[in-house]
């Protein structure tokens, strides 16, 4: 007699995964309602919440938690780079990611939002594709720096000191670059390509390893280095003169 089983359990199929959770933070309702709309129409994200200035975008988040922050950099009373910063700081945000909005990319306040704890930035002017892209990219936290930003935006504002606030070159430079010494010889190879805007594909195609082998070095630096993401570690690793800006 035949005494395999026919009946066995099959395999719980996957759970879906749980849509990225996106806050709207920007002064204008009718800029907000076209997000609202095209971020909803995603099958893998939705929003969570709006705000109209900087604290309410805080208060939103504390309550919401959202995935990812689309934030207005200039909001009338509390900014976006305040706001941004109250989210940094807040322990029990450490997981929301901060996508800046601006009107032109060349933006004065770039590198200072970038300092702040945003995960990157993207122009009002970007196709709806890009912005979607933005939402994914940061939500996977990855650093969101714009071709335009990449090819030299950042460099250049550090180089001429741009972005105020005590983290502008000084103390801080000294501090990071103290850290630095903390990196292996491969990590800080690892964060040279990180500021140069490559993938994690690409610094491994560069330095013929395996992907995961890059990110497990980039996670390492991030650590050692107090970043809160790759953003972060793009801005560190010129603040400490570890990648000098290549004034074209």
């Amino acid at each position: 007699m035949d005494h395999t089983p026919t009946d066995l359990p099959s395999a719980a199929p996957a759970a879906p995964a749980a849509p990225i959770k996106v806050l709207l933070a920007d002064d204008q309702a009718l800029l907000r309602s076209a997000f609202r709309v095209l971020v909803d129409s995603e099958p893998d994200m939705e929003v969570v919440g709006e705000a109209s200035d900087g604290a309410q975008a805080f208060a939103v988040a504390r309550q919401e938690r959202p995935d990812v922050v689309l934030m207005d950099i200039r909001m009338p009373g509390t900014d976006g780079l305040a706001a941004t910063r109250m989210i940094s700081a807040d322990p029990e945000l450490a997981a929301v990611r901060v996508v800046m909005l601006t009107t032109f990319e060349v933006d004065e306040y770039v590198v200072s939002a970038l300092r702040a704890g945003a995960s990157g930035f993207l122009g009002k002017g970007a196709e709806p594709e890009e912005l979607l892209n933005a939402i994914r990219v940061a939500a996977a936290g990855e650093a969101l720096l714009s071709p335009a930003a990449t090819k030299g935006l950042i460099a250049t504002f550090l180089a001429q000191g741009g972005g105020a606030g005590p983290a502008a070159g000084g103390a801080s430079a000294g501090i990071h670059a103290e850290r630095l010494a903390a990196l292996t010889v491969r990590e800080r190879e690892v964060l040279v390509h990180v500021a140069a805007g490559l993938s994690n594909d690409g610094i491994a195609a560069r330095l013929e390893v395996s992907p995961l082998t890059v990110k497990t070095h980039v996670n390492r630096a991030m650590a050692k280095l107090g970043a809160r993401d790759r953003a972060q570690l793009v801005v560190i690793a010129y603040e400490s003169g570890l990648v000098r800006p290549r004034m074209e």
